[in-house]
């Protein structure tokens, strides 16, 4: 089984600074690690390789930089990693993106010799832009089929059965290989990488596709030029003034609130 996981390096901060001139995020100084859905599915990609036996590719587009947090995968248990990177892809949108990734999965799949991914794993949203947008838009530039907001994965004779938490209801469906699944919550939490695997992921080799490795993607197609989700503007949130600490018994804060809740009108 061939499985591959794609993945975003997103800032590692809660204190996102922003170019309103731009609109764009101010990403100088800002420490950088994998989107932490995206390591969820690395996790289950894992797990499975561990229940099943598989190879677990891990896919990433972005800056040279991005190289670190697919190295963290490979440290946890991933078996190889590339990077999509080139300035032609700067500034793509989610659908741009979508298109770069769903060819540079079938340029590797080609490279390996397998013909298509039996599964390709994607986390359900980013921190980063929160759109919840390239896994479903992936799958269909690949033409297969997609089940979002997964929670556990297994392995059948023709495909998967995937446990999915949607509308407040748990799921189980079923799907054939090759498949795109988005990943959310798992039972458990992402392992963390040993020393030993760390160092060894430190001198692997992460091949980069630019461009010309990708021809069938239409220059015009990508990047800010291509991209038809346009940002207008952004704004950091403004700061809400301190709220207001009551000392005393509850005889003395009950009355207090009361107060408080009918000044502002919510009683």
């Amino acid at each position: 089984m061939n499985i591959l996981v794609c993945v975003k390096q997103v800032p590692d901060t809660m204190e996102v600074k922003i170019d309103e001139e731009n609109n764009r995020l101010i990403r100088d100084g800002v420490p950088y690690t994998v989107n932490p859905f995206d390591s969820n599915a690395v996790e289950l990609a894992v797990r499975m390789k561990e229940r099943y036996g598989a190879c677990v590719t891990v896919l990433s587009m972005g800056p040279v930089q991005a190289s670190e947090s697919l190295r963290e995968c490979l440290a946890v248990g991933a078996d190889d990693a590339f990077l999509i990177s080139g300035r032609e892809f700067g500034g793509s949108d989610t659908l741009a993106t979508s298109r770069v990734l769903s060819e540079g999965i079938k340029k590797i799949a080609a490279n390996k010799g397998i013909g298509a991914f039996d599964l390709i794993l994607c986390g359900r949203q980013s921190s980063d832009s929160d759109t919840a947008q390239v896994g479903p838009e992936t799958a269909e530039f690949l033409a297969i089929p997609q089940v979002t907001y997964a929670t556990d994965i297994e392995k059948t004779d023709a495909g998967f059965i995937v446990t999915q938490a949607a509308d407040g209801r748990i799921n189980r469906l079923s799907v054939t290989a090759p498949c795109l699944v988005t990943i959310g919550k798992i039972a458990g939490f992402p392992r963390y990488s040993n020393m030993m695997s760390k160092i060894a992921s430190m001198s692997a080799a992460v091949p980069v596709l630019s461009a010309e490795d990708l021809p069938a993607v239409n220059p015009e197609t990508v990047g800010l030029l291509g991209s038809p989700t346009k940002m207008t503007g952004m704004q950091a949130p403004k700061k809400m003034k301190s709220g207001e600490i009551l000392d005393g018994g509850m005889g003395e804060i009950i009355p207090r609130v009361a107060e408080i809740l009918a000044d502002q009108g919510f009683i």
